[in-house]
């Protein structure tokens, strides 16, 4: 007996449809490699979509995909994600179930969780993940002895970080303590964190397989592409790529450099045909301004890639004001240019703080799993927060 873990799937999570079109031809990937492999039965961690409502020409999509899964005799088993599950308890994934292509294991039962038993005599339950991993309050009031307690070979899904196995970067996630999790199962397929990662727990897997396709740039620039385990009955794990377009990342640093030698810089960059490009430039401009960067005829150089993304978060001009910076990291020269910008405006002496909050706020990048419009509206949060309004 073998199974397939997937989580993260995020169909639809880009807003360019080119990105987005991936997500759905990862997801079909994945599920012909799951045929091909001749899985007994398939695990989906939580956010299949990106929101509990997408398009309809997505949703068509999926249930297509499935159904060919279905007519393999290969079971689908979800947890609603963070992303999938809406607070009012509206999801698509609903539908989904009723016509037979996925079965939701979250199933309670007098405050008690029952299992899923499928054909091949696998016992699976789990949990869903919440807005702001509200679903803690899920395993606080569940009663799991008699969980603990049933034999046979077990599964638990949940769409949760673990505290103890966080990476640096996602300190800021909510995470649940390890010792939250209902003990004596084999397997415990993770979701909602995107990064790749197992380890074994006493004589259980605990296993994330990150995104089935990078969902932001900083993904893209990390992981490139994105895959799903599978797992036989002695935990055995096989990690399998989801590879449909060559990622190519370029870092340009444009300290002590004019707008004309950042372009040039850019212009000479080849072999990307269709391949997806993502340009990260940062740092302080010898000379110019940002917007003397001609981006429209460096978007023309990569015509022939498949899509290219920019980030200009960290790249500024001190044109603005003839400062004389010394080099250093990007947060050691912000902090010169605020110092002599203040000693040049002696008005402004308390404002140092002020300045330094506003540009921590702007260089805030997504979260993992954010969506744009909730990004969007945390910086502006924030900053009113700065500005006290």
């Amino acid at each position: 007996m073998k199974f397939a873990h997937l989580a993260d799937v995020h169909i639809g999570g880009w807003r360019e449809e080119n990105l987005k079109k991936l997500t759905i031809d990862a997801f079909s990937k994945a599920m012909d490699c799951c045929i091909d492999k001749n899985v007994g039965f398939i695990l989906i961690s939580g956010d299949l979509f990106n929101t509990s409502l997408p398009a309809i020409e997505l949703l068509k999509d999926t249930a297509e995909i499935l159904q060919k899964v279905r007519n393999n005799d290969i079971s689908v088993y979800i947890v609603p994600g963070s992303h999938d599950f809406s607070p009012s308890g509206k999801t698509m994934l609903d539908v989904l179930e009723k016509a037979g292509l996925v079965e939701n294991v979250f199933k309670v039962k007098d405050n008690k969780l029952v299992f899923t038993i499928d054909k091949t005599n696998t016992k699976i339950t789990g949990i869903l993940g919440r807005k702001g991993a509200l679903e803690k309050y899920d395993y606080l009031n569940l009663n799991i002895k008699d969980l603990e307690k049933e034999s046979g070979f077990k599964i638990f899904m949940l769409h949760t970080a673990i505290e103890e196995f966080k990476p640096q970067e996602l300190e800021k996630v909510e995470a649940l303590k390890l010792q939250s999790l209902p003990k004596n199962f084999n397997y415990y397929a993770g979701g909602h964190v995107h990064y790749i990662f197992n380890k074994k727990q006493d004589n259980s897997i605990i296993a994330y397989p990150g995104a089935l396709f990078p969902n932001n740039f900083q993904e893209l620039e990390k992981f490139k592409h994105g895959g799903f385990y599978i797992v036989d009955d002695k935990l055995n794990l096989e990690y399998v790529n989801i590879k449909l377009k060559d990622v190519v990342s370029y870092v340009i640093d444009a300290n002590d450099k004019t707008p004309q030698e950042i372009e040039k810089e850019l212009l000479n960059i080849d072999n990307f045909e269709d391949k997806i490009v993502t340009l990260r430039i940062e740092g302080i401009l010898k000379e110019g301004k940002t917007s003397d960067i001609n981006f429209n005829k460096i978007m023309e150089h990569f015509e022939e890639a498949y899509f290219v993304l920019k980030n200009t978060n960290k790249l500024c001009s001190k044109e603005f004001q003839e400062l004389s910076i010394e080099g250093g990291d990007i947060e050691d020269i912000e902090n010169k240019i605020i110092q002599e910008y203040l000693e040049k405006n002696k008005s402004l002496d308390d404002e140092e703080k002020l300045i330094l909050d506003m540009i921590n706020v702007l260089n805030k990048e997504k979260d993992e799993g954010e969506k744009n419009i909730d990004f969007e509206n945390r910086i502006i949060k924030d900053f009113k927060k700065i500005i006290e309004i």
